[in-house]
């Protein structure tokens, strides 16, 4: 089993050749994805109607969808940013370092600033503003506390980790095996 990858009106996802793609991730259209990325397995991402880019060794974990809105939202997510599984990212921008929890939703025109952790299950609105160094939660979501250090130093390992865990399953994939084996 491969991705599926598929242009649309003539332009095809670009992969950095360091970045771990799961067997069944479909990506499809004006789409960047930078070194040691890592899209886990069930990701969809489609930029058809705008671009998605995605940066360094930025983690998208399993069941996330990434969407873009026609010609007024394009999806820009940063490096180093952790996106939990089966989140909707749908037109927003996700800076440098942000943390998005599992299950969680970020709508057209939002920005979580790098450093900022929006909590698992939260609906971030269109047009908000997460900013550094905060927690929001709940839906809509909203404020809920400011990040301690641990907090941050915590958020900041999950990043690092998947890095790791795509570098082996793409050099196990290389060999031709399962990551377990």
């Amino acid at each position: 089993m491969t991705a599926l990858i598929i242009p649309y009106r003539g332009v095809l996802p670009r992969i950095h050749p360091d970045a771990f793609i799961a067997p069944n991730v479909t990506l499809i259209g004006d789409i960047e994805i930078g070194r040691g990325a890592s899209l886990w397995f069930g990701v969809i991402a489609r930029g058809d109607v705008h671009q998605i880019r995605i940066g360094d060794d930025t983690n998208v974990q399993d069941g996330t969808i990434i969407h873009v809105s026609r010609g007024t939202h394009a999806t820009i997510i940063g490096a180093r940013v952790t996106i939990g599984h089966a989140c909707i990212i749908h037109g927003c921008t996700l800076e440098d370092e942000a943390f998005v929890g599992m299950g969680a939703t970020v709508l057209d025109g939002a920005v979580v600033e790098g450093g900022a952790v929006v909590a698992a299950g939260s609906v971030v609105p269109p047009n908000k503003r997460v900013k550094r160094g905060e927690l929001w939660a709940g839906n809509p979501a909203k404020l809920l506390r400011e990040l301690s250090e641990a907090d941050q130093a915590r958020f900041s390992r999950t990043w690092t980790n998947y890095a790791e865990l795509g570098r082996e399953y793409r050099a196990a994939a290389e060999r031709g095996e399962a990551a377990a084996d």
